[in-house]
């Protein structure tokens, strides 16, 4: 039982080849899930600094599919969206990609998400 905890721990989903990156992706654009993908480094400390953060914003927004993608291993994936330096935080929904942040900014980056998730809400009087 408390290996099982351990696993479900973190709702972070690591991205690991460019086939798992269009597996969740699909996914989550065929159920409306909006996406939060942090591409990151191992030897970026601010990316290494984030990845705490990254795991509460996980817990917090559970209607939210959280991705985590190193440059270095899934190279594919991050030239396929531009990214050049690290952090790097893309938003997207079922059309695509909506907003990109880069640097480890916590604030802005809970701001965002609550932007995405709120965009999506369709509130009947």
């Amino acid at each position: 039982m408390e290996g099982q905890e351990q696993q479900n721990k973190s709702r972070v989903v690591k991205v690991d080849s460019e086939e798992t990156w269009d597996f969740y992706a699909t996914q989550a654009r065929n159920q409306g899930c909006p996406i939060v993908a942090h591409f990151t480094a191992a030897w970026c400390m601010p990316s290494v600094v984030m990845n705490p953060f990254f795991e509460e914003l996980a817990s917090t927004y559970q209607d939210v599919l959280f991705l985590t993608v190193d440059v270095d291993d899934v190279k594919e994936v991050a030239t396929k969206f531009e990214v050049k330096a690290m952090p790097t935080f893309l938003l997207m929904k079922e059309d695509g990609q909506v907003d990109k942040l880069v640097g480890a900014n916590p604030d802005e980056i809970r701001k965002r998400i609550e932007g995405l998730v709120q965009s999506g809400r369709i509130y009947v009087a």
